[in-house]
């Protein structure tokens, strides 16, 4: 069955960088479309950056300029390159995959993964 494991969070201090890893198994990756997403204490669930399978990508607001998702299929991997961390950036983060774009932005029907926590020390 399709498992994703997310990798690479930490704690660092604000403006450092961390790069999480999505490692996707029991299915080929490029037909996936992946979404990076993140869940503070407290609050709600949020999409932070996807990339569909031909490549493309879409970022919120409040990452964009600071944040890269990346792809590399030959691997089974989706990146998250983060620099120039806030305070605000502190949450879990969670991967997610669907052949189906449109399920990165409903969070429905999506395989998840089981999180890597990213804290940001002000």
């Amino acid at each position: 069955q399709v498992q994703l494991v997310e990798s690479g969070g930490g704690l660092v201090q604000a403006g450092g960088s961390l790069r999480l890893v999505c490692a996707l198994s029991g299915d080929t990756l490029s037909t996936y479309n992946i979404g990076w997403y993140r869940q503070a204490a407290g609050k709600q669930r949020e999409l932070v950056a996807r990339i569909g399978s031909g490549g493309g990508t879409n970022y919120a607001d409040s990452v964009q300029g600071r944040f890269t998702i990346s792809r590399d299929n030959t691997q089974n991997a989706v990146y998250l390159q983060m620099n120039s961390l806030k305070a605000e950036d502190t949450a879990l983060y969670f991967c997610a995959g669907s052949r189906r774009w449109i399920d990165l932005g409903t969070m429905r029907n999506l395989y998840w993964g089981q999180g890597t926590q990213v804290t940001v020390s002000s």
